[in-house]
């Protein structure tokens, strides 16, 4: 039976990496990000894969858009049983003291209201069915407190904790729950793979709920 992976935040490292290592495990892929012309070019590499995949443009601070865009994809492709929440940084990242009520605002609209937003859109056929995987990606400044990064870093770790508190709520219902804290972007295309391979057995296996994983290499640790 088909199944499939939606990548929120689809982009030509990260999520691409992931989108071909689910694809060569027989995943149909929705992509959802806001460019239309770079989501083309995506679905246009998977399909050179044999891998069936499907562009949904939005954009994720906008969160009618980005439900319309999931279920969209539903509808074109089936229920997610995989969803894959990783934006990258967007808008002004801000230090500490620079930090604003408007400029923390941006950041969670783009990581944790999306993140609700994306759940709400797929949760509901995952706990019908009784299986799902939801799979959320920060970065170092939602577990360390980064100055540079601050208006970033409240919103990532306001993701790593309701991703948490999924985990605990959803884990009886058969629905895993993993948060991965990235820390650095993959730099080639091997390196993507190599992440995406991280990323399929962190669905596959179901543990652990919390993840660290490098380009190069993954380390493990359980939730503070």
């Amino acid at each position: 039976m088909a199944r499939t992976l939606v990548v929120v935040g689809a982009g030509p490292g990260r999520g691409m990496g992931v989108a071909r290592a689910f694809g060569r495990k027989g995943f149909r892929i929705a992509l959802i990000a806001r460019t239309k012309d770079r989501l083309d070019t995506q679905v246009a590499e998977l399909a050179g894969l044999d891998v069936p995949a499907a562009a949904f443009p939005a954009d994720i601070r906008d969160r009618d858009a980005l439900a319309a865009a999931l279920a969209q994809a539903t509808e074109t492709l089936g229920p997610p049983d995989v969803l894959d929440y990783g934006p990258g940084p967007s808008g002004p990242i801000t230090h500490a003291v620079q930090t604003t009520a408007a400029s923390a605002t941006a950041q969670f609209t783009l990581y944790t209201l999306g993140a609700i937003t994306a759940v709400g859109q797929v949760l509901p056929d995952m706990l019908a069915r009784g299986s799902g995987t939801l799979l959320f990606t920060t970065g170092p400044a939602a577990t360390t407190a980064a100055p540079s990064e601050a208006n970033a870093g409240l919103a990532m770790a306001a993701l790593r904790n309701y991703a948490h508190s999924l985990h605990a709520e959803l884990a009886p219902h058969d629905i895993h729950v993993g948060t991965v804290t990235l820390t650095a972007p993959p730099k080639t295309p091997e390196a993507a793979d190599t992440l995406g391979d991280h990323y399929y057995a962190l669905h596959d296996r179901r543990t652990p709920p919390e993840t660290t994983l490098t380009p190069t290499g993954t380390t493990s640790r359980p939730p503070a």
